[in-house]
């Protein structure tokens, strides 16, 4: 799809130096540019290499366009990489097929499919669902009773939604994930020693813009709800408990796990395979690294403090440790 720079200038708030009429139609990294395709750049070094380089123009930060002898047109933007994925969009945008029913799918008639809703081979429906107008349901999904799925929402093929879940709008679920299932709570019997099923009827609420990755599970409520905030994004292989409360733009890599009833408020960053025990609360902006280990009923609170290591604590501290230990060793 081909858009002037101008064009792409525009949609993402920037300004162009040089030949605003140039067409791209792609997006492309530096080292594997072609004629035609739109490339950024966010540091010094690697500016030369943009401007030699075969693609057509380069979106460039304030500082570097005032650096530049530009052999191309320039798309000025005070954050390139954002640019680009905004720019990404325009000239890539999501195909999807026609909107309908396949042959194949399973469909009652209490379902309601909102307006260009489309549904794929092989889908399985049941009774009262609703899904919004112009959302996606991939091959192979299952959307049991009273499952509710926004506007512009896209499943990808082979998800199983549990009864009672909500998506709200622009959600996008990949591949093989889980949501709703029942959490993990059991009761010991202290006569017979068996472990008994505790109820597991509450509900997930999933809220608008929340991307979530491929074989990702997330656990319904016990008793109430467990909840995912606006614009939450998570990665694959990620495990969400019962009753857990995870707050807006919060995002979550690969392999991270928690246990029930955990609250982590708005903008957190959790790096990959971190582990949160019960009852553990992450206050606003904490910045969790890779593999840290947070203790059930820990509080953690800094906005922009980074936390790492098994118990987590911030990162100099952590840091101090480590040094000590190895003079320790060192002696030894």
């Amino acid at each position: 799809m081909k858009r002037t720079l101008q064009e792409i200038a525009e949609h993402v708030q920037g300004r162009v130096l040089g030949d605003s009429d140039v067409e791209v139609s792609g997006i492309s990294s530096i080292g594997s540019a072609a004629p035609g395709e739109l490339i950024f750049v966010e540091d010094e070094k690697n500016l030369r290499l943009a401007l030699e380089s075969k693609a057509s123009a380069v979106i460039v930060s304030e500082a570097l366009a005032t650096e530049a002898t530009p052999s191309k047109p320039l798309l000025v933007s005070a954050h390139p990489r954002l640019a680009f994925a905004r720019a990404a969009q325009v000239l890539r945008p999501r195909h999807k097929p026609q909107p309908g029913v396949h042959p194949t799918a399973i469909v009652p008639l209490s379902a309601k499919l909102g307006k260009d809703a489309i549904v794929e081979e092989r889908v399985v429906i049941g009774n009262g669902v609703v899904i919004g107008a112009r959302s996606r349901i991939g091959a192979g999904c299952v959307l049991a009773a009273s499952v509710a799925v926004g506007d512009d929402c896209e499943l990808y093929p082979n998800v199983s939604i549990y009864t009672g879940t909500r998506l709200g709008n622009r959600v996008m679920v990949h591949s093989g994930a889980v949501l709703g299932s029942d959490g993990f709570g059991y009761v010991r019997d202290p006569v017979t020693g068996r472990y008994e099923k505790f109820p597991q009827i509450g509900r997930l609420e999933i809220e608008d813009d929340v991307e979530i990755g491929a074989n990702v599970t997330i656990d319904r409520g016990a008793l109430e709800a467990t909840r995912i905030g606006r614009g939450t994004k998570i990665d694959n292989l990620v495990h969400i408990g019962h009753n857990v409360q995870i707050g807006e733009n919060v995002v979550i890599a690969a392999q991270t796990g928690f246990s029930g009833s955990i609250v982590v408020e708005d903008n957190v960053v959790m790096g990959g395979q971190v582990g949160l025990g019960e009852h553990a609360h992450i206050g606003e902006g904490v910045m969790l690294g890779g593999q840290a280990g947070v203790l059930p009923n820990k509080i953690l609170r800094g906005k922009g403090i980074a936390f790492w290591g098994t118990p987590a604590k911030p990162l100099r501290e952590y840091l101090k440790e480590l040094a000590v230990l190895s003079r320790l060793s060192r002696k030894r």
